[in-house]
Parts: structure tokens; C-alpha cells; sequence
């Protein structure tokens, strides 16, 4: 397999700006949980912050199982840009859409796009994980990241 072969689904296919808020936190938080033990503290603390200690768990578990699911049984590794990248990649493209979908409770289109992520026998499980996972980030009423591209710049100079 070559190098490129194996990076195809890093491939910018859009900016985060251009999800909604569901779709960006799903790819920014799987960005974080990819980032190492800082960055999966910091998804917990989200969670815990803006769902309670019960609900926060609950929601924190979803993820987890999801973006372990995806580790072990993907068809191959999900490709992600770094944290900070404004570029979404078409790895992530597919997260988001597939973690929308479900939040919307269309299981049907959630397994098809779960199928194409891991094998066809983990699919209902991720799926399941998505749904939970998408629920909870409508509850946490995030903006969409373009709410905030578009928001007025503060001055940082008062004179």
C-alpha cells in the first residue's frame, strides 16, 4: 500500500466552518481524543462541565466505546488534521456526517455510513455510540463554528 493510498482520507475536502455545530464538535473532539491523554482530559472536562457528573460520564463512554470501535474494527485508520486545522479532512467529513445522522435518529443511513467505516458486524455498535454521542453534543447547544468566523472581532487596544 503506498503512502498516499494510506493518507487518502486526510484529504481536505472543506473547511469547519462549513458544518454545524454537531458535525464540528464531533470532528473536534475526535481530533482531541486522537491528540493524546491532555486532550482526551480535556474532552472529559467538556462533558462533565456541560452535562453534570452523570450525563457527562454517560455521554464521555459513548465517545470512547465510538472512537474505540473505529480504532479496532475500522476498515483502516481514520485519517484526522491536527486540532487547530481549519481544514476538514474527508475522514472527518464522514465522522461528522455519520454522527448527524444519527443524532437525527436515521438509523438506516447512520449503519450505511457506519458500514463504511468499520466492518459490517460492528456497525449497529457504532451506530448506537453515534446516536448517544450526537444527543448528547445537542444537548451541550453548541454554536456552529461559523456563528463565531462570523462574530465581530473585539479590539484588544481599548486607546
Amino acid at each position: 500500500m503506498s503512502t498516499q493510498h494510506k493518507q487518502r482520507g486526510g484529504a481536505p475536502v472543506g473547511y469547519i466552518t462549513e458544518l454545524d455545530a454537531i458535525e464540528a464538535a464531533s470532528v473536534i473532539y475526535l481530533r482531541l481524543w486522537s491528540d493524546g491523554d491532555d486532550a482526551r482530559a480535556q474532552v472529559r472536562n467538556d462533558f462533565l462541565t456541560a452535562l453534570g457528573p452523570v450525563q457527562g460520564h454517560k455521554a464521555l463512554r459513548s465517545f470512547e466505546d465510538l472512537c474505540g470501535l473505529c480504532v479496532r474494527h475500522g476498515r483502516r485508520p481514520l485519517m484526522h488534521h491536527a486540532v487547530q486545522c481549519k481544514c476538514l479532512g474527508a475522514d472527518e467529513s464522514c465522522f461528522a456526517n455519520f454522527v448527524a445522522v444519527a443524532a437525527d435518529g436515521e438509523r438506516e443511513d447512520a449503519l450505511l455510513i457506519a458500514t463504511l467505516l468499520v466492518r459490517p458486524d460492528v456497525a449497529p455498535l457504532i451506530a448506537s455510540c453515534a446516536f448517544d454521542f450526537g444527543i448528547a453534543l445537542k444537548r451541550m447547544q453548541l454554536g456552529a463554528p461559523r456563528d463565531y468566523a462570523a462574530a465581530p472581532v473585539q479590539p484588544t487596544r481599548l486607546h
